[in-house]
């Protein structure tokens, strides 16, 4: 399944359990906050990028989108990142706070496998060219 789709089913899937779930819940969802802040991190770590004027990190192309569309993805991570950062300090108030600090450590590893999936994609791509994906070109 690719990426993108199952990132939607998977915030889906943590938006509804959110709103329905106990506090109890709350360690849960914090990894799941933890995790989605840890893949923002990963973008604007692992992907060429420059400083914006207010200092924070813009990245110029990622996972073969082009400059053209960083306009469009870089607020769509910062609005990601914001709300894992919110939702981690308003609504999983019962989770321990060293929780999601944990998953943190996934940084580097989501580093990677952003990278060997992009280089999937373009190899598929390369092999497939009538495929739909010709960004990857």
């Amino acid at each position: 399944m690719p990426a993108a789709g199952l990132w939607a089913l998977g915030t889906g899937a943590v938006w509804r359990a959110a709103g329905t779930r106990p506090a109890s819940g709350d360690a849960a969802l914090a990894v799941c906050n933890g995790i989605g802040l840890a893949a923002v991190i990963a973008h604007l770590r692992g992907w060429p990028r420059r400083r914006n004027r207010l200092g924070l990190p813009w990245l110029r192309e990622c996972e073969g989108l082009g400059p053209e569309l960083m306009p469009f993805y870089n607020p769509i991570l910062y609005v990601s990142g914001a709300a894992a950062l919110a939702a981690l300090v308003r609504e999983n108030r019962s989770a321990p706070r060293w929780l999601p600090l944990l998953t943190l450590g996934l940084v580097p590893v989501l580093i990677v496998a952003q990278h060997a999936e992009h280089w999937r994609l373009r190899e598929l791509a390369r092999r497939r060219p009538g495929w739909w994906n010709r960004r990857l070109r």
